[in-house]
């Protein structure tokens, strides 16, 4: 099985460490994918915060697959690391882990050489340094996170949980993604540079259970023909409330989510050699290609054909 490996070195910073492990532990919790494990090259280390984390791992043999996450440190800090903490980074980076940071962390994986060429960033406070210490790196200033190939790093602190909740979404996919963001009660960023935002993602940010469980419902079953009172079912209320809370929790219509839900599972579908116009419709719950081609154009402008070519 695969591991998460988070990296602790001395005078870690505990918000940097607790929020992304959190999210990969209710990520495996909904679907057991990854080993996660907390390493150090010592058994006990004390954070900035003076808690002493006690109980650590070895370092393991990282593997094609695998994450290391390297948590941020005390800045100054990253001036006196081991060296054979940047020989091991080195290795698992050759064998094909992918790798990430949080807040200062980046500094490790640049004294590593791991961010020569890459774009990254870090604590918007620290991206000067950054620049100066490691001129070979691309750096990028005012984002949350930045993944460029194997590399991701993060400004830091809580945005450390949003970049979190993108490897997931990588690893897991976005509905495992939403859900572990539900459940740790916190809002879905997502990075600058995604082309496209996800139905799946976006509409999430309210706390209504109800709603959920139909935004639930339809993501998982656009080819059926739902009802308003199985979805008020599903909810745990009336038709009437259903129709009034959905769009106040989400700016939508039952109707114009349900679409947007279609329609993305339709662009998905036409990179499929396989699938005609017709057969992409009759999956994605849409009654033919006539109506696809109609809801298709409406939203983006083009014709559906033209994807499928």
């Amino acid at each position: 099985m695969r591991q998460v490996i988070f990296v602790l070195l001395p005078e870690v910073e505990i918000l940097d460490l607790a929020g992304p492990l959190q999210a990969f532990s209710e990520a495996n919790a909904f679907e057991r994918r990854f080993v996660l494990r907390t390493c150090a090259r010592t058994e006990r280390i004390r954070t900035d915060q003076g808690v002493v984390l006690a109980d650590l791992e070895q370092l393991p043999e990282a593997r094609e697959g695998d994450l290391v996450v390297v948590p941020g440190m005390k800045y100054r800090a990253t001036q006196r690391i081991d060296r054979a903490d940047l020989r091991w980074l080195k290795t698992s980076a050759a064998a094909g882990a992918q790798l990430a940071s949080i807040c200062t962390g980046a500094f490790i994986l640049g004294e590593a050489g791991l961010l020569d060429g890459r774009r990254c960033t870090t604590h918007w406070s620290r991206t000067n340094e950054l620049r100066m210490r490691f001129p070979r790196a691309r750096v990028v200033d005012n984002r949350l996170f930045v993944s460029d190939g194997a590399v991701t790093t993060s400004a830091g602190i809580a945005s450390g949980i949003d970049m979190a909740l993108a490897l997931i979404e990588r690893s897991w996919g976005p509905l495992t993604a939403a859900a572990v963001a539900r459940e740790m009660v916190v809002y879905l960023r997502r990075d600058g540079a995604h082309e496209q935002e996800s139905i799946y993602l976006d509409y999430r940010t309210h706390l209504h259970p109800g709603i959920h469980r139909v935004q639930d419902w339809l993501t998982q079953h656009p080819d059926a023909k739902t009802t308003l009172p199985q979805l008020a079912s599903v909810a745990g209320m009336s038709a009437r409330n259903l129709t009034r809370h959905f769009r106040t929790a989400t700016g939508l219509s039952i109707k114009e989510f349900s679409t947007r839900v279609r329609l993305e599972l339709a662009r998905t579908l036409m990179h499929d050699p396989r699938l005609t116009v017709d057969g992409v419709a009759n999956r994605c719950g849409f009654d033919n290609a006539r109506q696809l081609r109609r809801v298709w154009k409406a939203a983006f402008g083009n014709t559906p054909r033209r994807a499928h070519a």
